[in-house]
């Protein structure tokens, strides 16, 4: 990675037609910042440990460990320790992991929620690493399908209960009613500079109360998520090509700089490198 340690990589595949991402990295100072994804999000730690936070607990994925994170679910993550962690991640998109219940005669209510982020199972990580091998390596239309298919089917049987959980069923209605007006104008505005007394003024609340009631139902404060609905812009926008200049002003970022920092901070890489991500071949 540009800047960082020589003994720190990334390299990043991304589908051009389909919601269907690969990482494969080795860090050892980079730190994520809390964040989340909308796809689901399942890792396999093959050298080292990285501990993070997800669900209010701290939790480790040593070497041959499974790390699942549902869509909107909030965590970070660094090295447990000075040697660093290597792994590889695919994020699925919501749409294919629905596709892939129904081809195996999957859930009929709703899609898997994922009980525990760090799993023990060696049957699911070989699933994982071989369907991330083959996205990273240029396979065919049909084996990825079947490698997709397999690691999902692999997924749903050993670690997830339906129907899921909304993310913001957390605290009382009343909370839930709070958050939610919040989110809307942030939705509405994301790219604006919205202040605290705006979102107050927005749903006749204290900026205490508004700021309680969204990180209860979100997980994060609403600073935080209107960066994070950034980000996910800027994603939609280097995935299309845009250079990461254009994409810093029209995703609500003051610079590329700016946009660089928090992208890196936050997924792995630097927007160009995402921008570049091809499928092999």
């Amino acid at each position: 990675m540009t800047g960082r340690a020589a003994q720190e990589w990334a390299s990043y595949w991304r589908s051009p037609e389909m919601p269907l991402e690969a990482m494969y990295a080795r860090f050892l100072r980079h730190r994520y910042h809390r964040h989340s994804h909308e796809t689901y999000s399942f890792g396999v730690t093959e050298f080292g440990a990285q501990t993070f936070t997800c669900r209010g607990a701290g939790h480790t994925s040593a070497a041959g460990m499974v790390m699942a994170f549902n869509p909107d679910e909030v965590h970070d993550g660094h090295a447990a320790h000075e040697l660093g962690f290597t792994y590889r991640i695919v994020h699925i998109g919501q749409e294919l992991i629905a596709d892939a219940l129904a081809d195996i005669g999957g859930r009929p209510v709703g899609l898997p929620l994922f009980d525990t982020p760090v799993l023990s199972s060696p049957v699911l990580a070989t699933r994982l690493r071989e369907l991330h091998t083959a996205l990273l390596h240029g396979a065919g239309p049909l084996e990825r399908d079947e490698l997709l298919s397999s690691a999902v089917a692999a997924l749903v049987n050993l670690a997830a209960r339906t129907p899921p959980r909304p993310a913001a069923a957390l605290g009382t209605p009343a909370v839930t009613r709070l958050a939610a007006k919040a989110r809307e104008l942030i939705h509405d505005r994301y790219t604006d500079p919205i202040g605290a007394d705006d979102l107050a003024a927005w749903t006749g609340s204290s900026r205490y109360a508004l700021y309680r009631a969204f990180r209860t139902a979100y997980g994060l404060a609403p600073s935080e998520y209107q960066r994070q609905l950034r980000l996910r812009a800027a994603r939609r926008l280097l995935a299309q090509g845009s250079p990461a200049a254009r994409v810093a002003s029209e995703s609500g970022f003051t610079d590329q700089a700016h946009l660089t920092r928090w992208f890196t901070r936050s997924y792995g890489v630097t927007p160009t490198q995402y921008r570049l991500a091809r499928t092999p071949g």
